[in-house]
């Protein structure tokens, strides 16, 4: 799969960057700061050839245009970001204090949120620039900074998670009985990189006892036949994330793997079904946990019904039990509730899944069904 991905264009950057100092301001804040990692790409497309320990900051404030703090030597790169038309770039040069340089563009007594990937070394010096400002982390002051996607990002999502499922369609062919499970993971791994993704994050492969165990790693164990396993997978394709479950079987199922695999996929779909703007997120996990509890599996559903998803696998809403943030239009996260039996078999199975105006959305489109595999 090598499809082009959609293009963000200056004023997609633009919007994000503008969107997020006034979201600072209503938080009470003075503004944001932003140093490499995943937000500083999302919100300018500015990513350093090198994280080093020159400092690199972008301010985000509501009365000033957006602007980027960078060593000289690196500023065609950073000039040549694709978000860079609409920001103001200054530099600063070695041997300066490039705290002293940051210190002109912030506010004495400001009140900052800072990214979660910001250095210590860089907040210290910060801090010592200016003794009187104050700082807080962006997951803690505005969680959700990241959670709705615009209509390009959706696309990229989707491009991941049809690449994801593309992979899983493969994967259904390939020979499970009688092979490790880091076997199977790294044909997994391998898969994804096929259809287009540059980063695997977790290719999990639980098979038999281990699937009962939801975060089982791909190990030594040789799959059999008659056991279930669950594939859990994904990574970045185009920067956004992909992140699916399937169950298999190796050979026929009982009885009781198909009625198990039968409540969680009716879970899973009810879960979705309940998607739409305005209801809270703990509300799906609730929905599709009152299904596993109906059938007399409550205990065995163990974590969380999901999670978001963006230029990482893993961030905001989180779809849990005191989490009422209500959705919103271009969230973007997994529904993957499961049951675990230990010491015999699990089943999750798992969509990432958008909210529209009206409902949602599935980025992931491959059968719910238990796949039966050789």
């Amino acid at each position: 799969m090598s499809e082009t991905p959609v293009v963000f264009t200056e004023a997609d950057y633009a919007a994000r960057m503008s969107r997020a100092a006034r979201e600072a301001a209503l938080a009470g804040l003075a503004g944001l700061l932003v140093t490499p990692g995943p937000d500083l790409v999302r919100l300018c497309g500015y990513r350093p050839a090198a994280i080093t320990g020159r400092l690199t900051l972008l301010v985000l404030t509501a009365d000033s245009d957006p602007r980027l703090l960078v060593p000289m030597a690196e500023r065609p790169d950073a000039e040549a970001a694709p978000g860079a038309g609409a920001l103001r770039t200054f530099v600063w040069q070695d041997g300066q204090d490039p705290y002293a340089a940051a210190a002109g563009l912030l506010r004495p007594h400001g009140h900052y949120g800072v990214c979660d990937s910001t250095w210590a070394v860089h907040l210290l010096g910060l801090q010592e620039a200016l003794p009187l400002t104050t700082y807080r982390p962006l997951t803690v002051v505005l969680p959700m900074l990241r959670a709705v996607k615009d209509e390009h990002e959706v696309a990229r999502l989707a491009a991941a998670g049809a690449a994801a499922d593309a992979a899983y369609a493969e994967i259904l062919s390939v020979r499970f009985a009688g092979r490790r499970e880091a076997d199977v993971a790294a044909d997994l791994a391998r898969l994804l990189r096929e259809h287009g993704h540059s980063q695997v994050d977790f290719t999990l492969v639980g098979s038999g006892p281990n699937a009962a165990d939801p975060h089982h790693e791909a190990g030594e164990r040789t799959i059999e036949a008659g056991d279930m396993v669950v594939l859990d997978f994904g990574g970045l394709r185009d920067g956004y994330g992909s992140d699916t479950t399937r169950t298999v079987h190796v050979g026929e199922p009982t009885e009781e793997e198909r009625q198990v695999h039968d409540i969680v996929r009716a879970a899973q779909q009810a879960a979705f079904e309940a998607v739409r703007p305005g209801v809270p997120c703990q509300e799906i996990d609730r929905v599709a946990r009152t299904v596993i509890e109906n059938a007399g599996y409550g205990e065995r559903f163990v974590h969380r019904t999901g999670h978001g998803i963006g230029v990482t696998t893993r961030e905001p809403p989180y779809l849990v039990e005191g989490e009422d943030q209500p959705l919103v239009p271009g969230m973007c996260f997994s529904i993957e509730p499961g049951i675990y039996l230990p010491d015999r078999f699990g089943v999750r199975i798992e969509d990432i899944v958008t909210c529209t105006e009206d409902a949602g959305r599935r980025l992931n489109t491959t059968p719910h069904e238990l796949a039966i595999v050789s």
